[in-house]
């Protein structure tokens, strides 16, 4: 459905935003863009949209091109953008009524729409609540639910749970996964890793505009070099120990540690943090299965590694 070759976007004092950037998502898959505030996220998004032109590169949606045809863009693409909807004055139902008709759906079709969706996420309370009234969560599902009334082949939510607590995040990545049911090509851009790997079917990590990693989530994991994370709450006052010679990697901030380690050397780590408890070197520790957020930190850390090298 979606097709990126070489794509990238210069701004002014040679930032790229976008740098030699590609990817494709198919029919009925969710892809889920990950990366720091700056990594390009909402560019990429942008321009895929046909609301900024590209530097160099291409761009198809169903084998057409977006930049050269606007129109075309507006009406295969639906876009949550990042920032709040303006919703002063109207009310959600009012509001996804109003996307809803532009988008081209019939009165009777949108007003069903618009019902089920409010039902699904739980907050048809406040439909007819002034937006002004309403809190930042529930402005956020409004926004969700103006974009997906009458979507588009393609789907594009820029961090679309901001503000919205965990229940109904949990229902607005069900209805995420419906669009992919129905067919849609779904992008959506998160910083929570945990939920992306619940609900997304492929993920993309973006840092400095590149893509630093692709895969599902059981692809990134197999490339990690450990498999575990042995996490210590250091004893207030008590010096930083040293770390093993068995570490892949080393994390301290404040009062806790965490080590990356290949499961072959558990035992010797579990030894190694009872020493330090029984020493009174660490109030606890814990064990467990490397996550995906560590795998998306140290990719992108490896990343700024190797951006910071080629600038010198």
């Amino acid at each position: 459905m979606l097709q990126i070759d070489h794509l990238t976007k210069i701004y002014q004092r040679d930032v790229r935003a976008n740098d030699d950037l590609s990817l494709h998502v198919a029919e009925g898959e969710v892809l889920g863009l990950l990366g720091h505030n700056g990594a390009g996220k909402t560019t990429l998004l942008n321009q895929v949209a046909g609301l900024v032109k590209p530097t160099e590169g291409t761009i198809r949606i169903d084998g057409r091109d977006p930049v050269a045809d606007p129109a075309f863009a507006r009406q295969v693409c639906s876009l949550q953008l990042q920032a709040q909807a303006p919703l002063t004055g109207v009310t959600p139902r009012q509001a996804i009524d109003i996307l809803g008709r532009i988008r081209g759906g019939s009165r009777q079709q949108v007003k069903e729409r618009s019902e089920q969706l409010m039902s699904a996420l739980d907050i048809t309370e406040w439909a007819d609540t002034p937006g002004e009234k309403l809190s930042g969560g529930i402005r956020r599902l409004t926004a969700f639910c103006m974009a997906v009334v009458e979507p588009g082949l393609l789907v594009m939510l820029d961090e679309p749970t901001n503000d919205v607590d965990p229940v109904r995040r949990r229902l607005m990545w069900e209805q995420v996964r419906k669009l992919a049911t129905d067919g849609c090509a779904v992008i959506i851009v998160t910083h929570n890793v945990t939920e992306a790997e619940r609900s997304v079917d492929r993920l993309v990590v973006l840092d400095h505009g590149r893509v630093a990693a692709t895969g599902t989530p059981a692809e990134l994991r197999r490339q990690a070099s450990s498999d575990l994370r042995l996490e210590l709450t250091l004893t207030p006052g008590a010096a930083v120990p040293e770390a093993p010679a068995w570490a892949s990697s080393t994390n301290v901030t404040d009062q806790r540690m965490v080590i990356s380690i290949a499961s072959a050397d558990a035992p010797q780590a579990i030894a190694w943090a009872q020493q330090l408890h029984a020493a009174e070197g660490v109030a606890q520790f814990v064990l467990n299965p490397i996550s995906l957020e560590d795998i998306y930190v140290g990719l992108t850390n490896t990343s700024e590694e190797n951006h910071d090298a080629v600038a010198a």
